[in-house]
């Protein structure tokens, strides 16, 4: 008989550098900059594929509160230190207007294997996401009957996420268009339905055996078992530019999760649809964000996200209030009235242009609140 499973919530950022007047991203960057980082965060910061960009990790946290307080440290040390090199942080999916061709990837090991390896796909990789980890401990078979059924929920935390409109400073007319950029690599997508972790571990050798692999930190689907805690470990949403949002989107995960736990333990289970039907609404969330709605498979018909919502919150209500979060779940109705990041700089950048600005100036005008969001706590 195993224990009840913690839910203990850990959180990773990645945020991209840029030079604070212009708006420009940072191509390369002092080899003093993250030691100079980790001497003040020590293991909760690291660098990324690209010199542009800087990861964090939460410490396991107890709750989503606890979470947000490191955050918002976390964000604020990060920013301190970029500044001494006159640099700032945004936290968004994209950078409105890089060229991938003028990226320089950091110098590591790991990362001139994968460049060399997947050669102009990662070139393409100017993408940063979040990922939150749930505490699923001790019981690794549970980690993946839970993966399976939370394929479901993972279109819906997109939509609420999307904060990448541009590439290449172009409007792309998708509200999360990191995940077009991020498909194109291998091992990506929805997770596929195992028996048990042991039926997951051995899919995994078969790649390991073969030398296309090193371990399963390679597996990098939307959901995965993490390979270094025990957790379940979503990877689908946008980098949030809001903190309140990230903390929401962190919160819901959590208490999905913990609802499907216990309708394990009434004997129920959520119905396990395919990936082929979740991909659809993955596909919608990817285009519209929550503009166009999802698809309500249960009567075959797309709902729009206010309801969608209403619905979930009903669902989790019992987990929230159970682990403190309600108002931070809350928080997506506010998402809901004033939209997203990609929202908010696509209003930016139009309201610009309406104002005779040139498309340069417009875009860098939603850097500029790429800056500013990113602090405000």
């Amino acid at each position: 008989m195993h224990s009840t499973p913690s839910f203990t919530v850990g959180v990773e950022e990645e945020y991209m550098l840029v030079h604070p007047q212009t708006g420009d991203l940072v191509r390369k960057v002092p080899r003093s900059l993250m030691p100079a980082m980790k001497k003040k965060l020590g293991k909760s910061v690291s660098p990324e594929f690209l010199q542009s960009q800087v990861e964090i990790g939460t410490p396991v946290c107890k709750s989503v509160k606890e979470a947000r307080q490191q955050l918002e440290y976390l964000r604020g040390t990060v920013a301190e230190v970029a500044a001494q090199f006159d640099m700032a942080i945004i936290a968004a999916s994209t950078h409105p207007y890089a060229d991938p061709q003028e990226q320089l990837i950091t110098r590591k090991p790991r990362y001139e294997n994968l460049a060399k390896d997947l050669q102009a796909v990662v070139r393409r990789l100017i993408i940063s996401g979040m990922h939150v980890h749930v505490g699923i401990d001790e019981d690794d078979d549970l980690r993946i009957d839970l993966m399976n059924q939370a394929c479901y929920i993972l279109p819906h935390i997109l939509a609420l996420s999307t904060s990448s409109p541009f590439w290449h400073g172009m409007d792309t007319g998708l509200k999360s268009y990191r995940l077009s950029v991020w498909d194109e690599m291998p091992r990506t997508g929805l997770p596929y339905p195992f028996e048990t972790f042991s039926d997951y571990m051995r899919h995994v050798d078969v790649l390991v055996k073969a030398g296309v692999i090193e371990d399963a930190t390679k597996v990098w689907w939307d959901l995965r078992p993490s390979a270094r805690f025990p957790t379940l470990e979503m990877r689908i949403s946008d980098l949030c530019t809001s903190l309140n949002d990230a903390v929401c989107i962190a919160a819901i995960f959590q208490c999905w999760l913990r609802m499907l736990y216990r309708l394990r333990l009434s004997n129920k289970r959520w119905r396990q649809y395919s990936n082929w039907l979740i991909d659809e609404n993955r596909w919608r969330a990817h285009r519209y964000g929550i503009d166009g709605g999802l698809i309500d498979f249960g009567c075959g018909e797309i709902v729009e996200y206010p309801q969608l919502f209403d619905e979930i919150f009903s669902l989790i209500k019992e987990d929230a209030e159970a682990l403190d979060c309600v108002k931070e779940i809350k928080h997506a109705r506010t998402i809901l009235k004033r939209g997203t990041s990609a929202h908010r700089q696509l209003n930016i950048y139009y309201s610009a242009l309406d104002k005779g600005k040139s498309e340069k100036v417009a875009l860098q005008n939603v850097v500029d609140w790429l800056q500013k969001e990113t602090l405000r706590f």
